[in-house]
């Protein structure tokens, strides 16, 4: 929970320059199946994508101001970028200029907000071309 507010931080820091996606994948520690003991919301392991949705909505209420998508069941999403458990990128004209390492270990929202902050330095905030 404190990386999530975390990235909910620089989320609203940086509204000015970048738009942030949060892309809900498959859930990393079902309530049916590999439980943390500090799991704020019990949610079983996704059977379909109603499942998954009603998940993602979950999740939206703990990011305001950012933009929820969900992952297919086929986890497409998750295969293509890498990201189970979790994982920080940044486009910039639909190109990656930031990947993080692969969570939770190489999570590290303080890499994604020095980037944040140069970029910020490097244009003024004039520019809204970045998705987080």
């Amino acid at each position: 929970m404190a990386r999530l507010k975390a990235f909910q931080s620089v989320v609203q820091q940086n509204a000015d320059i970048a738009d942030s996606v949060l892309v809900y994948i498959e859930e990393a520690h079902p309530s049916d199946g590999w439980m943390s003991t500090d799991a704020p919301y019990q949610i079983p392991q996704h059977r379909c994508l109603e499942d998954r949705l009603h998940a993602a909505r979950l999740m939206r209420t703990e990011v305001p101001g950012c933009q929820v998508v969900v992952d297919s069941m086929e986890n497409t999403s998750n295969a293509a970028y890498g990201a189970f458990f979790d994982r920080l990128y940044i486009l910039h004209e639909g190109r990656i200029v930031y990947q993080g390492g692969r969570g939770p270990e190489g999570y590290r929202i303080s890499e994604l907000k020095d980037w944040l902050d140069q970029y910020r330095e490097s244009v003024g905030t004039a520019s809204r071309t970045l998705e987080v």
